[in-house]
């Protein structure tokens, strides 16, 4: 289920980031603030743009830090529950997430196996658990029947 990244989808990110995007040009910019901790981060949605030789969705999160960027986003899970936002992007039997909390937090996972989303959480190292419990929540929105590598 790939987003459109319309209305719906942004005000659903916005409800849960409690904060109002901006549309500016061939993006949504969400300005993330902690008051607390005085962190801040933005978060921009660029909807259907040209990635290389191909159309997709792109995320990128600025922190004071750093960069984070995830091409080809193929789903997300707004989550009111936890405060976050989880982006996925899948290639094969792989997927990659990048998480945006309403606490001005961000996770990046990369290239994590699939399987591991539904595994045996018990069965794995506590380094390599935390990537399959972390994006465990997006597994809904992925095809069924990924490809064992």
């Amino acid at each position: 289920m790939r987003p459109e990244f319309n209305k719906k989808d942004i005000d659903r990110i916005s409800k849960v980031l409690a904060v109002a995007p901006k549309h500016v040009d061939n993006k949504y910019r969400f300005i993330i603030e902690n008051h607390e901790t005085q962190q801040h981060i933005s978060l921009e949605i660029y909807p259907d743009i040209p990635i290389g030789d191909h159309t997709g969705h792109l995320i990128s999160v600025y922190t004071p830090t750093s960069h984070l960027q995830l091409h080809f986003c193929t789903g997300f899970i707004a989550s009111d529950l936890l405060g976050e936002v989880t982006f996925v992007s899948e290639c094969g039997s792989r997927v990659s997430g990048l998480i945006v909390e309403k606490n001005a937090g961000c996770s990046l996972y990369a290239n994590v196996e699939s399987r591991l989303l539904s595994g045996d959480f018990s069965t794995m190292g506590p380094e390599v658990m935390l990537s399959g419990i972390a994006l465990s929540l997006a597994e809904e929105i992925l095809p069924s029947g990924l490809e064992e590598p």
